[in-house]
């Protein structure tokens, strides 16, 4: 399989951006810039932002007023929320769609979300201000430019995090690393969750992920099922108001038993050309 290999220059809109393409199977140390991939369709095509929130109603109004222009659905789905996040999304965006989650989890809310998308692009975006909705014309220009899915990266060319501590920072290095031996890639970001995908592979990426891992679950699937993936620089902001719902430790341990599982499961994906035949 090939390698996500970075680009120094010929991202999309002066971005550099790293890319997967197995379907063209360029070699080892190579990297195919996102102009060179064949644009897939004529029209634009719809997105929708899937956003999960849980007691962000000092968050969720910057969020909503930043979505640009190209999103055509944004969906909330709230985890049972005991402040007034919803009204306020509300007062904010009287067309968003509210898909109620009563289970717990990261991971399921996202699910739900996605489920009730009708878009042929659905974006990840949390709820509490750390990242920036003006960059998700980043992440469509690169679908749209023939990638399947694009992830963003707090640690290539002209990414940051001013949120991350030194704890996380290490644990998310040490995964990352762990990744990209057992797969042979070379992701510069892991545990981060902004990113989007095109809709119609949705049953192919297959998420069953409950929490924060769910994140990850979706970057391997994607992977091992062939996709292809690029990455884009993203800028992590702390959030804007309370405090974070991600547990260090635990939810550390979560992605490390993701990746143990998904590498060494029973049950492969199935590789790209089977993908692609799928939904064409």
């Amino acid at each position: 399989m090939g390698l996500i290999n970075s680009h120094s220059g010929n991202g999309v809109g002066g971005y550099p951006a790293a890319a997967l393409d197995p379907g063209h199977a360029p070699g080892p140390g190579t990297a195919e810039s996102p102009s060179t991939i064949p644009v897939k369709h004529a029209r634009r095509p719809t997105v929708s932002v899937v956003i999960p929130v849980k007691n962000e109603a000092r968050n969720i109004a910057w969020v909503l007023e930043r979505i640009p222009d190209l999103v055509d659905e944004v969906i909330l789905v709230d985890g049972s929320s005991t402040d007034v996040t919803v009204a306020m999304a509300k007062s904010v965006r009287p067309d968003v769609i509210i898909v109620t989650e009563e289970r717990s989890g990261k991971g399921r809310a996202l699910q739900s979300g996605f489920a009730a998308s009708n878009s042929s692009i659905i974006v990840m975006l949390d709820g509490d201000g750390s990242m920036d909705p003006a960059e998700i014309s980043r992440f469509v220009a690169l679908l749209e430019s023939g990638f399947d899915l694009v992830k963003g990266s707090r640690f290539m060319a002209g990414g940051e995090s001013t949120d991350i501590t030194t704890v996380r920072r290490l644990g998310n290095r040490g995964l990352l690393g762990f990744t990209n031996i057992l797969f042979r890639a070379n992701f510069t970001d892991l545990c981060y969750g902004f990113c989007a995908f095109r809709r119609c592979y949705l049953d192919v990426l297959d998420l069953t992920a409950d929490g924060f891992e769910v994140e990850t679950q979706l970057i391997l699937h994607a992977w091992t099922a062939g996709l292809r993936i690029s990455e884009v620089p993203s800028v992590e902001s702390p959030r804007r108001s309370g405090l974070s719902k991600l547990h260090t430790f635990r939810d550390g341990r979560l992605v490390l038993e993701t990746l143990w599982h998904e590498r060494f499961g029973t049950v492969a994906l199935p590789r790209f050309q089977q993908v692609r035949d799928s939904v064409t």
